[in-house]
């Protein structure tokens, strides 16, 4: 089990710059992916989606691509183009009136310029180094939502256990329903003044009626399925959020019928405390991959 929260970083060296990568992720319903890279790198994008996509299937991911440092010097200009560019310079300074005088800093400003030392190699073995960086920064974002997924399976088991209990104590409590019903029954009839035996079919008639009503074995029957297959799930690897999504839903609607039907003060407060628990684990399987 995988938790959607999480954080990868990674960095490497990219001749005289640093090639830095980070990856974060947070809880969505489905794979919301945005990619931050160099203008250089844009190409990168489908393989670095894909290397993604590979390890997450649940949550919002960012992956953004850096590079910092200063760039190697190239060697070499255009000495044409420096040229034109100064006697460009030298008649818009005439042309304002401006006093221009060229030193030894501006030509290397105006060379360094030309010579696009500042942009990023974008070759098959940059792309290489890239996509390896991003693998590392992948694998410490895999470890940390593997790590935290731990502590949740850890939790959603202390409350599993918690709802297999509530459920075998209302099972074991059902059967009794339609007892103490009849005997309330005969309290009140008896408080009216109305003496009739518990054979009585009238008596036996409301009480079946009752009985009927109140009936929860096939609820309770599919709870202990859902239960069964949620903890199951749980001890399973991939993906697991959805899954476990869609049997909490069942649980509640099951638990919901029970409360409605049974009409027993002992049966409301384990589905009071059932319902509580489930709640809670609805909260935190929104962190599940």
């Amino acid at each position: 089990m995988n938790s959607m929260t999480g954080y990868g970083r990674a960095t490497a060296t990219l001749g005289t710059q640093t090639l830095t990568v980070q990856v974060n992720s947070v809880n969505r319903r489905g794979l919301d992916l945005s990619i931050s890279l160099p203008d250089e790198w844009q190409t990168h994008e489908s393989a670095v989606g894909d290397a993604v996509r590979k390890l997450v299937q649940r949550g919002k991911v960012h992956v953004a691509v850096e590079v910092t440092g200063q760039p190697a010097a190239a060697i070499g200009w255009d000495q044409n183009a420096l040229t034109a560019t100064l006697d460009q310079l030298t008649k818009f300074a005439r042309t304002k009136h401006i006093n221009f005088e060229v030193t030894g800093e501006l030509l290397w400003a105006i060379a360094s310029a030309q010579r696009g030392g500042s942009k990023l190699p974008a070759d098959a073995e940059t792309g290489a180094l890239l996509l390896k960086t991003l693998g590392q920064a992948l694998r410490g974002l895999g470890a940390m939502r593997a790590k935290e997924g731990e502590a949740l399976l850890v939790d959603f088991l202390g409350r599993w256990e918690k709802l297999h209990s509530a459920v075998e104590a209302i099972a074991h409590r059902a059967p009794q329903i339609s007892g103490v019903y009849k005997e309330q029954l005969l309290q009140r009839l008896r408080a009216a003044g109305l003496e009739l035996d518990v054979r009585d079919e009238r008596v036996l008639k409301e009480v079946a009626l009752f009985a009927d009503r109140c009936d929860v074995s096939e609820e309770i029957t599919r709870l202990r399925s859902h239960l069964g297959q949620l903890r199951e799930l749980l001890g399973t690897d991939g993906e697991v959020g959805r899954k476990a999504e869609f049997l909490l839903q069942e649980i509640g609607r099951e638990i919901h019928t029970i409360g409605s039907k049974a009409n027993d003060l002992a049966i409301a407060q384990q589905v009071i405390e059932f319902k509580n628990e489930l709640e809670r684990i609805r909260e935190q399987i929104a962190n599940v991959e």
